[in-house]
Protein backbone atom coordinates (compact mmCIF):
# COMPACT_ATOMS: atom_id res chain seq x y z
CA UNK A 1 0.00 0.00 0.00
CA UNK A 2 1.15 3.49 -1.16
CA UNK A 3 2.14 5.89 1.60
CA UNK A 4 -1.63 8.27 2.11
CA UNK A 5 -3.64 5.49 0.85
CA UNK A 6 -6.68 4.48 3.28
CA UNK A 7 -7.10 1.02 3.93
CA UNK A 8 -11.01 -0.11 2.84
CA UNK A 9 -12.89 -3.01 4.24
CA UNK A 10 -16.04 -4.45 3.19
CA UNK A 11 -19.27 -5.91 4.34
CA UNK A 12 -21.66 -8.12 2.40
CA UNK A 13 -24.82 -10.39 3.40
CA UNK A 14 -25.62 -13.95 2.34
CA UNK A 15 -27.77 -14.25 -0.73
CA UNK A 16 -31.37 -15.86 -0.05
CA UNK A 17 -31.57 -16.82 -3.72
CA UNK A 18 -29.39 -18.05 -6.66
CA UNK A 19 -29.71 -14.69 -8.76
CA UNK A 20 -28.80 -12.90 -5.46
CA UNK A 21 -26.07 -15.10 -5.26
CA UNK A 22 -25.13 -14.29 -8.64
CA UNK A 23 -25.16 -10.37 -7.82
CA UNK A 24 -23.06 -10.97 -4.82
CA UNK A 25 -20.28 -12.51 -6.55
CA UNK A 26 -20.23 -9.67 -9.34
CA UNK A 27 -20.27 -7.49 -6.54
CA UNK A 28 -17.06 -9.37 -5.02
CA UNK A 29 -15.28 -9.67 -8.60
CA UNK A 30 -15.33 -5.81 -8.68
CA UNK A 31 -13.94 -5.55 -5.28
CA UNK A 32 -11.48 -7.78 -5.00
CA UNK A 33 -9.23 -6.12 -7.08
CA UNK A 34 -9.32 -3.37 -4.44
CA UNK A 35 -7.03 -5.88 -2.11
CA UNK A 36 -9.22 -4.86 1.37
CA UNK A 37 -7.91 -5.25 4.46
CA UNK A 38 -10.83 -8.12 4.85
CA UNK A 39 -14.42 -8.36 3.84
CA UNK A 40 -17.14 -9.19 7.01
CA UNK A 41 -20.20 -11.16 5.79
CA UNK A 42 -23.90 -10.71 8.01
CA UNK A 43 -25.81 -12.67 10.17
CA UNK A 44 -29.53 -12.65 10.07
CA UNK A 45 -31.72 -12.10 13.35
CA UNK A 46 -32.22 -15.00 15.04
CA UNK A 47 -29.05 -16.41 13.86
CA UNK A 48 -31.76 -16.94 10.67
CA UNK A 49 -28.59 -17.20 8.04
CA UNK A 50 -25.70 -18.80 10.30
CA UNK A 51 -25.49 -21.33 7.50
CA UNK A 52 -25.55 -19.41 4.56
CA UNK A 53 -23.20 -16.88 6.37
CA UNK A 54 -20.76 -19.65 7.01
CA UNK A 55 -20.82 -20.94 3.13
CA UNK A 56 -20.42 -17.36 2.10
CA UNK A 57 -17.14 -16.49 4.10
CA UNK A 58 -15.16 -19.04 3.64
CA UNK A 59 -16.32 -19.48 -0.11
CA UNK A 60 -14.95 -15.76 -0.72
CA UNK A 61 -11.79 -16.62 1.56
CA UNK A 62 -11.13 -20.00 -0.53
CA UNK A 63 -11.79 -18.52 -4.11
CA UNK A 64 -10.14 -14.68 -3.69
CA UNK A 65 -7.56 -14.85 -0.87
CA UNK A 66 -9.00 -12.23 0.97
CA UNK A 67 -9.66 -12.27 4.79
CA UNK A 68 -12.72 -13.00 5.53
CA UNK A 69 -14.87 -12.03 8.79
CA UNK A 70 -17.68 -13.88 9.96
CA UNK A 71 -20.68 -11.88 11.79
CA UNK A 72 -20.84 -13.91 15.04
CA UNK A 73 -24.13 -12.99 17.44
CA UNK A 74 -24.83 -14.25 21.02
CA UNK A 75 -28.73 -14.81 19.76
CA UNK A 76 -30.54 -18.43 19.64
CA UNK A 77 -27.66 -20.61 21.13
CA UNK A 78 -26.01 -22.00 24.09
CA UNK A 79 -22.39 -20.96 24.62
CA UNK A 80 -21.43 -24.54 23.75
CA UNK A 81 -23.22 -24.20 20.37
CA UNK A 82 -21.22 -21.14 19.71
CA UNK A 83 -18.02 -21.96 20.86
CA UNK A 84 -18.41 -24.98 18.24
CA UNK A 85 -19.45 -22.62 15.68
CA UNK A 86 -16.33 -20.61 15.86
CA UNK A 87 -13.95 -24.15 16.18
CA UNK A 88 -15.45 -25.04 12.84
CA UNK A 89 -14.66 -21.50 11.66
CA UNK A 90 -10.51 -21.85 12.99
CA UNK A 91 -11.12 -25.41 11.64
CA UNK A 92 -11.98 -23.51 7.71
CA UNK A 93 -9.02 -20.56 8.22
CA UNK A 94 -11.35 -18.15 9.16
CA UNK A 95 -9.40 -15.79 11.86
CA UNK A 96 -11.39 -12.98 12.23
CA UNK A 97 -15.24 -12.41 13.27
CA UNK A 98 -17.42 -9.59 14.33
CA UNK A 99 -18.45 -10.32 17.15
CA UNK A 100 -22.46 -8.50 17.81
CA UNK A 101 -24.87 -9.29 20.72
CA UNK A 102 -27.59 -9.37 17.64
CA UNK A 103 -31.04 -8.83 17.16
CA UNK A 104 -34.32 -11.45 18.48
CA UNK A 105 -35.89 -12.79 15.35
CA UNK A 106 -38.22 -10.94 14.13
CA UNK A 107 -41.81 -11.40 15.30
CA UNK A 108 -45.42 -11.66 13.20
CA UNK A 109 -45.25 -7.79 12.31
CA UNK A 110 -41.50 -8.06 11.23
CA UNK A 111 -40.41 -6.30 13.54
CA UNK A 112 -37.52 -7.74 16.17
CA UNK A 113 -39.00 -8.28 19.59
CA UNK A 114 -37.45 -6.81 22.82
CA UNK A 115 -33.56 -9.15 23.05
CA UNK A 116 -33.94 -11.45 25.91
CA UNK A 117 -30.09 -13.10 26.23
CA UNK A 118 -30.42 -16.78 25.62
CA UNK A 119 -30.62 -18.97 28.99
CA UNK A 120 -27.14 -20.93 29.19
CA UNK A 121 -25.51 -18.17 26.37
CA UNK A 122 -23.54 -15.63 25.85
CA UNK A 123 -25.63 -12.30 27.74
CA UNK A 124 -23.90 -9.52 25.22
CA UNK A 125 -20.94 -8.79 23.27
CA UNK A 126 -18.65 -8.56 26.09
CA UNK A 127 -19.23 -11.86 26.98
CA UNK A 128 -18.73 -13.13 23.17
CA UNK A 129 -15.98 -11.12 22.97
CA UNK A 130 -14.22 -13.54 26.06
CA UNK A 131 -15.76 -16.65 25.25
CA UNK A 132 -14.53 -16.29 21.20
CA UNK A 133 -10.98 -15.61 22.72
CA UNK A 134 -10.83 -18.30 25.14
CA UNK A 135 -12.08 -20.41 21.64
CA UNK A 136 -9.08 -19.52 19.82
CA UNK A 137 -7.03 -16.27 19.17
CA UNK A 138 -9.25 -14.60 16.42
CA UNK A 139 -9.15 -11.29 15.48
CA UNK A 140 -12.48 -9.60 16.92
CA UNK A 141 -14.31 -6.59 15.11
CA UNK A 142 -16.87 -5.36 17.68
CA UNK A 143 -20.16 -2.78 16.84
CA UNK A 144 -19.47 1.03 17.89
CA UNK A 145 -22.69 3.30 17.99
CA UNK A 146 -21.08 7.43 17.17
CA UNK A 147 -24.77 8.41 17.84
CA UNK A 148 -25.20 5.53 20.93
CA UNK A 149 -27.00 2.36 20.30
CA UNK A 150 -30.89 3.03 19.86
CA UNK A 151 -31.76 0.84 23.07
CA UNK A 152 -29.04 2.14 24.79
CA UNK A 153 -30.48 4.01 28.08
CA UNK A 154 -27.77 6.47 27.63
CA UNK A 155 -24.40 7.83 25.56
CA UNK A 156 -22.51 7.00 28.75
CA UNK A 157 -23.85 3.53 29.01
CA UNK A 158 -23.06 2.99 25.47
CA UNK A 159 -19.82 3.55 25.75
CA UNK A 160 -18.83 1.73 28.59
CA UNK A 161 -20.40 -1.21 27.00
CA UNK A 162 -18.11 -0.42 23.95
CA UNK A 163 -15.25 -0.37 26.46
CA UNK A 164 -16.25 -3.76 28.07
CA UNK A 165 -15.56 -5.20 24.22
CA UNK A 166 -12.49 -3.67 24.19
CA UNK A 167 -10.95 -4.89 27.47
CA UNK A 168 -12.59 -8.49 26.72
CA UNK A 169 -10.07 -8.58 23.64
CA UNK A 170 -11.35 -6.76 20.78
CA UNK A 171 -9.05 -6.30 18.11
CA UNK A 172 -11.22 -3.12 16.55
CA UNK A 173 -14.46 -1.58 16.49
CA UNK A 174 -16.29 -0.71 13.63
CA UNK A 175 -18.77 2.02 13.64
CA UNK A 176 -22.70 2.10 12.80
CA UNK A 177 -22.98 4.36 9.50
CA UNK A 178 -23.20 7.98 10.15
CA UNK A 179 -23.95 10.58 8.11
CA UNK A 180 -22.34 13.51 10.24
CA UNK A 181 -18.96 13.22 10.70
CA UNK A 182 -18.91 15.71 13.39
CA UNK A 183 -20.94 13.11 15.46
CA UNK A 184 -18.07 11.06 14.98
CA UNK A 185 -15.18 12.79 15.86
CA UNK A 186 -16.77 13.88 18.91
CA UNK A 187 -17.44 10.38 19.62
CA UNK A 188 -13.56 9.61 19.03
CA UNK A 189 -12.95 12.20 21.60
CA UNK A 190 -15.35 10.36 24.41
CA UNK A 191 -13.53 6.97 23.45
CA UNK A 192 -10.08 8.29 23.83
CA UNK A 193 -11.05 9.89 26.95
CA UNK A 194 -12.74 6.73 28.53
CA UNK A 195 -9.16 4.40 27.82
CA UNK A 196 -10.38 3.43 24.62
CA UNK A 197 -7.63 2.83 22.41
CA UNK A 198 -8.47 0.47 19.56
CA UNK A 199 -8.97 1.92 16.20
CA UNK A 200 -12.82 3.17 15.35
CA UNK A 201 -13.23 2.28 12.26
CA UNK A 202 -16.12 4.36 10.45
CA UNK A 203 -18.84 2.69 8.71
CA UNK A 204 -19.83 3.92 5.55
CA UNK A 205 -22.96 3.55 3.90
CA UNK A 206 -23.39 4.57 0.22
CA UNK A 207 -26.84 5.61 -0.36
CA UNK A 208 -28.51 3.47 -3.20
CA UNK A 209 -32.45 4.20 -2.18
CA UNK A 210 -32.91 7.17 -0.21
CA UNK A 211 -35.91 6.28 1.21
CA UNK A 212 -34.28 2.81 2.38
CA UNK A 213 -31.30 5.03 4.13
CA UNK A 214 -34.14 6.80 5.83
CA UNK A 215 -35.70 4.11 7.10
CA UNK A 216 -32.25 2.01 8.18
CA UNK A 217 -31.03 5.68 9.71
CA UNK A 218 -34.27 5.37 11.99
CA UNK A 219 -33.96 2.28 12.99
CA UNK A 220 -30.43 3.08 14.29
CA UNK A 221 -30.43 6.18 15.27
CA UNK A 222 -28.56 8.00 13.00
CA UNK A 223 -28.96 11.57 11.84
CA UNK A 224 -30.06 11.99 8.39
CA UNK A 225 -29.07 16.16 7.29
CA UNK A 226 -31.52 17.73 5.92
CA UNK A 227 -29.21 18.51 2.98
CA UNK A 228 -29.30 14.87 1.89
CA UNK A 229 -33.18 14.90 1.79
CA UNK A 230 -32.59 18.02 -0.35
CA UNK A 231 -30.19 16.62 -2.56
CA UNK A 232 -31.78 13.41 -3.26
CA UNK A 233 -35.35 15.03 -3.85
CA UNK A 234 -36.63 13.90 -6.66
CA UNK A 235 -34.64 11.67 -8.38
CA UNK A 236 -36.70 8.64 -7.55
CA UNK A 237 -37.31 8.06 -11.54
CA UNK A 238 -33.56 9.50 -12.45
CA UNK A 239 -31.16 6.31 -10.94
CA UNK A 240 -28.53 7.32 -13.40
CA UNK A 241 -28.30 11.38 -11.55
CA UNK A 242 -29.17 9.49 -8.58
CA UNK A 243 -25.77 6.83 -8.61
CA UNK A 244 -23.81 10.15 -9.77
CA UNK A 245 -24.99 12.09 -6.68
CA UNK A 246 -24.99 9.63 -4.22
CA UNK A 247 -21.01 8.49 -5.37
CA UNK A 248 -20.12 12.04 -4.41
CA UNK A 249 -22.02 12.97 -1.70
CA UNK A 250 -20.26 9.35 0.12
CA UNK A 251 -16.95 10.35 -1.40
CA UNK A 252 -17.19 13.89 0.00
CA UNK A 253 -18.15 12.55 3.40
CA UNK A 254 -15.00 10.41 3.04
CA UNK A 255 -12.71 12.53 1.70
CA UNK A 256 -13.46 14.94 5.01
CA UNK A 257 -12.79 12.39 7.19
CA UNK A 258 -9.49 11.76 5.46
CA UNK A 259 -8.71 15.17 5.46
CA UNK A 260 -8.65 14.64 9.42
CA UNK A 261 -6.28 11.74 9.59
CA UNK A 262 -8.42 8.96 9.14
CA UNK A 263 -7.15 6.17 6.87
CA UNK A 264 -9.73 3.32 7.29
CA UNK A 265 -12.80 2.76 5.88
CA UNK A 266 -15.63 0.15 6.55
CA UNK A 267 -17.97 0.27 3.40
CA UNK A 268 -21.57 -1.25 4.01
CA UNK A 269 -22.33 -2.44 0.42
CA UNK A 270 -25.56 -4.00 0.43
CA UNK A 271 -23.93 -6.54 -2.09
CA UNK A 272 -23.24 -3.83 -4.75
CA UNK A 273 -19.99 -2.39 -5.85
CA UNK A 274 -20.47 0.75 -8.43
CA UNK A 275 -21.03 3.21 -5.71
CA UNK A 276 -18.02 1.59 -3.65
CA UNK A 277 -15.62 1.23 -6.40
CA UNK A 278 -15.93 4.83 -7.50
CA UNK A 279 -15.72 6.21 -3.87
CA UNK A 280 -12.68 3.81 -3.45
CA UNK A 281 -11.15 5.38 -6.20
CA UNK A 282 -11.48 8.96 -5.30
CA UNK A 283 -10.09 7.93 -2.01
CA UNK A 284 -7.00 7.61 -4.10
CA UNK A 285 -7.54 2.98 -3.71
CA UNK A 286 -7.33 1.42 -7.48
CA UNK A 287 -7.37 -2.39 -8.52
CA UNK A 288 -3.83 -3.55 -7.02
CA UNK A 289 -4.32 -6.88 -8.50
CA UNK A 290 -5.95 -8.56 -11.11
CA UNK A 291 -10.03 -9.19 -11.07
CA UNK A 292 -11.43 -12.66 -9.84
CA UNK A 293 -12.40 -15.02 -12.46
Amino acid sequence: MTSGTPSVSFEFFPPKTEKMEQSLWQAIQRLAPLAPSFVSVTYGAGGSTRERTHNTVTRIQKETGIPAAAHFTCVGATREEIDAIARTYWDAGIRHLVALRGDPPETEGGVGGRYVPHPGGYAYAADLVAGMKKVADFEISVAAYPESHPEAPSAQFDLDNLKRKVDAGATRAITQFFFDNDAYFRFLDRCAAAGITVPIVPGILPITNFARAVEFAGKCGAAMPQRFAETFEGLDADPETRQLVAATMAAEQCQALQAQGIKDFHFYTLNRSELTVAICRMLGVKAKQPAVS
